[in-house]
């Protein structure tokens, strides 16, 4: 799929097929979350593949948006690792932009997928750092459940030309 395409008809999808994802299309999804830009390079990102249904079904437990989880075969949870920054600044932008070509790229292989937040709420990074058994020095950012799409939203144009603004605050650019 051409990337614009990909950008402009891309929709968060939360109704799932009970199909597995192949490892093939796990992989793709893994590696372009990696292909993402980091500050300084650093990377600080490590990703969890969720497959399991009672890993899944716990979720929605904690994390009350989380519910599709009980229909999808998959989610990916991105996460930093405190010890490969060597500044506590970018690791959300980092782990931000690997989430967002993780969906890119799920939404151009023909599947679904949907951005779970988890970071900045206390209860549910506790939640997730206690269901898979993580170091305290990783934080749980964001979850995407993944999966073939049992239903796709229309795509929408978001586009508000009047939040343009050129050169000042005000200033119209079109």
């Amino acid at each position: 799929m051409e990337t614009l395409k990909a950008i402009f008809t891309r929709r968060s999808v939360r109704e799932f097929k009970q199909d597995l994802v192949s490892e093939a299309d796990v992989h793709d999804l893994l590696r372009a979350g990696m292909q993402a830009p980091s500050a300084r390079n650093e990377q600080p990102w490590h990703f969890i593949v969720i497959d399991d249904p009672a890993l899944l079904h716990a979720i929605p437990e904690f994390h009350p948006y989380s519910k599709m989880l009980l229909e999808a075969p998959l989610a990916i949870l991105v996460c930093s690792d405190h010890k490969l920054e060597s500044k506590r600044t970018s690791w959300v932008l980092d782990c931000s932009a690997a989430t967002q070509n993780i969906l890119l790229a799920a939404h151009a292989k023909g599947l679904g997928a949907v951005w779970v937040g988890i970071f900045p709420n206390a209860e549910r990074v506790a939640g997730m750092q206690s269901l898979l058994e993580m170091p305290e020095d990783v934080q749980p950012v964001a979850l995407v459940a993944v999966g073939h799409p049992a239903a796709t939203p229309e795509p929408a144009d978001r586009f508000k030309k009047e939040r343009v603004h050129q050169n000042k605050w005000g200033a119209r650019y079109f």
